[in-house]
Formats: C-alpha cells, sequence, structure tokens
C-alpha cells in the first residue's frame, strides 16, 4: 500500500505542477497587452538574453557546423558523393542542431539566472512588496521576460545557423578528404533549403524560447527555503527546461513533417 501511495502522491504533484505552470501561462500572456508600457523592460532583458548569449552560441555553432561537415564528408566522399555535404549541414543545422542547440545554451546561461533572480526575490519577500505596491508580479517580472526570449532566441538561432553553415562550408572546402569548394557547397545547400526550412527552424526556436522564460519564472516563483532553496531552483529550472525542450522538438518535428 505504501508504494501505491507514494505513486499516487507524485501523480497528484505533478498533475498539481503542470496545472499551475498553465495558470501561469495563461496569466503571463494575459498580460501582453501591456508591453506597449513595459518596453524599457522587455528591452532590457532581451539585451540579457541576445547579447550576453550571442558570443558562446555562435562559437559553439562554428565549431558544431565544422565537425558535422568532417564527420559526414568524411564518410560521402567513401562513395563519391560529398558534394551534397552543402544539403546536409544546411539542414541538420537549420532544422534541429540550430535551434536545439541555442536553446540548451540559453536555458543553461539565461533560464538558470530566471530562476535565481526571481527566487531570490521570493525567498526575500520582494514579491510581497511588490504586491503591497500593488504591482502584479506576473505582469512585472515574467510577463518581459517571457515576450524578450520568444523575440531573442530565434534571433540567436538565426546567427547560430549562418556560422554553423559557413564554419561547415570552410572545413568542406579545406579538408583535402572532402575538397568540396564553397560555391558547390552554397549552391547545393540553397537547392536543398528552401524557406519553410527556416520558417520551422525558427518557430521551434521561439517555442524554446518561451519554454525556457516560464520555467525559470515559474521555478522562481515557487522557491523556498533560502540560499539552499535558490540553488536548488537554479538546478531544477535547467533540468525541467531541457526535459521540455526535448519533448516539444520531438513533438514539434513530428507536426512539421
Amino acid at each position: 500500500m505504501g508504494f501505491f501511495t507514494t505513486i499516487i502522491n507524485k501523480s497528484l504533484a505533478v498533475a498539481q505542477g503542470v496545472g499551475e505552470m498553465l495558470a501561469l501561462l495563461c496569466e503571463t500572456i494575459y498580460f501582453f497587452k501591456e508591453a506597449p508600457r513595459n518596453l524599457a523592460s522587455i528591452f532590457r532583458q532581451m539585451s540579457i538574453v541576445g547579447i550576453g548569449t550571442l558570443p558562446i552560441a555562435m562559437l559553439v555553432a562554428l565549431f558544431v557546423g565544422m565537425v558535422l561537415s568532417v564527420q559526414t564528408g568524411s564518410e560521402l566522399a567513401r562513395y563519391g558523393t560529398q558534394e551534397a555535404i552543402g544539403a546536409i549541414v544546411g539542414i541538420s543545422m537549420v532544422k534541429e542542431l540550430g535551434p536545439v542547440m541555442t536553446s540548451l545554451l540559453v536555458a543553461g546561461r539565461i533560464g538558470s539566472a530566471m530562476a535565481a533572480e526571481v527566487g531570490a526575490m521570493q525567498v526575500y519577500e520582494e514579491i510581497d512588496a511588490l504586491k503591497t505596491l500593488e504591482i502584479n508580479p506576473v505582469r512585472y517580472l515574467a510577463m518581459p521576460r517571457l515576450i524578450a526570449c520568444l523575440f531573442a532566441v530565434p534571433a540567436l538561432t538565426a546567427f547560430a545557423m549562418v556560422v554553423g553553415i559557413l564554419g561547415g562550408g570552410v572545413v568542406a572546402a579545406i579538408n583535402p578528404q572532402i575538397d568540396v569548394p564553397f560555391s558547390v557547397y552554397y549552391d547545393n545547400m540553397i537547392r536543398a533549403m528552401g524557406y519553410m526550412e527556416i520558417f520551422k527552424g525558427l518557430l521551434k526556436a521561439m517555442v524554446f524560447g518561451g519554454i525556457i522564460a516560464h520555467v525559470g519564472c515559474y521555478i522562481g516563483f515557487k522557491t523556498t527555503g533560502g540560499a539552499r532553496g535558490i540553488g536548488e531552483s537554479t538546478t531544477r529550472s535547467v533540468v525541467l527546461s531541457f526535459l521540455l525542450i526535448m519533448v516539444a522538438n520531438y513533438l514539434l518535428t513530428r507536426l512539421m513533417m
């Protein structure tokens, strides 16, 4: 009986958490109407998300594109089809690697910071002070962060796509095992990749950005237990964001096929 009781309690806790997250999401979306009055806060969050993450995102994308080109091009060269490397790297970066890789970087760097910042405000009763001043915490904290991530993460992803594709093209041109000129690499990539592939990749990035901001704010609002609770919330935010990004990536890929 104890085992089944534990299972039931865990299931109820998960269901309660899902319900609370959906309620917070609906409330945050409701306050989107207040966005024009909070542009300064939104742009500040976009700067934190975008400019702060851009260098590391571009560096990681560069090496991911280079590694993808080396590994795939070497295998294709064995069958004399290395000219297809441009199409493979381009589609991979645009539809999968670009959105997922960038979103995981943002979740680890920005999502954890959001959870820590909001969690600290919750622990040290700053959120209660906002309520005392008749300032809605969701409008003041969650809404600007969600809107910022909805726009900043796709922008970061676009940069990552371009850098990753360029890195793959450079490796394909200078690697003697592959030896595909950049012009051939580029032409094959353009023929294989249309605007819809780019749109799908950016749409994925927008959904992932919303997940990161929403999870960070939700975990922050639920933080208790002082400094230790803030650290635990940071970890939970990253783990939950990673999990939901992977689940959402599968579902979106399935729907977009």
